[in-house]
């Protein structure tokens, strides 16, 4: 599973660390210093892995994130960071980082991400389920797992990718109640490190797009005690009045 990797890390002795471990594995390696390289080299080279520390001069890593989902660019972005709080590491997600290792970290650790996230990633694109050209339709949401689109009443919603595989799960199976921890490895795959409260942040956060009235919502809806389903609200009304 060789691969091309891009890691963006200002301390010359972490980043080359992570280098040789990479390139042992067989990827082959770009090294950048600080922020807008990042980007730049992303833009230029288009890699199937992004390594990205927070803390970097002239754009830190939360600002590279923002610009790479603002271009709908979807490169995978494995994050380095220093920061353990529970709001820091949910806000990266949120931006649209897939995956994130908290600083001090085993070099065979960071691998082990690596090598998740390449294989999920992996597996989506080259995917021949007949099933994923199909456009997943509940009610008058429309999700389209080829284009990667979101749409609501004719309105197209942008979503970053935690959001969009969240919502692609569940409008495959409209009605089935989604635990926390089945959308938590729909995120991620098993983590010990993020609790369910990043699964709570996609879903109210979903609800903002999707939703007319994200406080009372009627397609995202939560099922006390167990997790969350995708709905029709018409369908539902209409079963309700029969």
């Amino acid at each position: 599973m060789c691969a091309n990797v891009i890691v963006a890390e200002d301390d010359e002795k972490q980043a080359e660390l992570v280098r040789r471990y990479l390139e042992h594995e067989g990827h082959a390696v770009r090294v950048v210093g600080d922020g807008l390289a990042a980007l730049a080299e992303v833009r230029h080279r288009e890699p199937d892995l992004l390594v990205l520390d927070v803390m970097m001069p002239r754009a830190d890593g939360l600002d590279v994130v923002r610009v790479l989902r603002a271009e709908n660019r979807e490169v995978p972005v494995l994050m380095l960071t220093a920061r353990s709080t529970e709001d820091d590491l949910l806000l990266g997600l949120d931006l649209g980082a897939d995956d994130y290792v908290t600083k001090p970290y085993s070099p065979r650790e960071l691998m082990a991400r690596v090598r998740t996230l390449l294989r999920r990633t992996r597996r989506v694109a080259t995917d021949a389920d007949p099933a994923a050209d199909q456009v997943l339709t509940v009610g008058a949401l429309m999700v389209d797992p080829v284009r990667h689109e979101v749409s609501v009443e004719g309105r197209f919603v942008e979503c970053t990718p935690g959001e969009f595989r969240i919502l692609a799960a569940m409008a495959a199976e409209p009605e089935r109640v989604f635990s926390r921890q089945r959308l938590l490895e729909e995120l991620h795959g098993f983590d010990r490190y993020i609790s369910f409260r990043t699964v709570d942040v996609h879903i109210m956060n979903l609800r903002k797009k999707i939703e007319p009235a994200p406080r009372r919502p009627t397609r995202l809806l939560t099922v006390f005690g167990v997790g969350y389903k995708l709905t029709d609200p018409v369908r539902k009304a209409s079963r309700a009045s029969s």
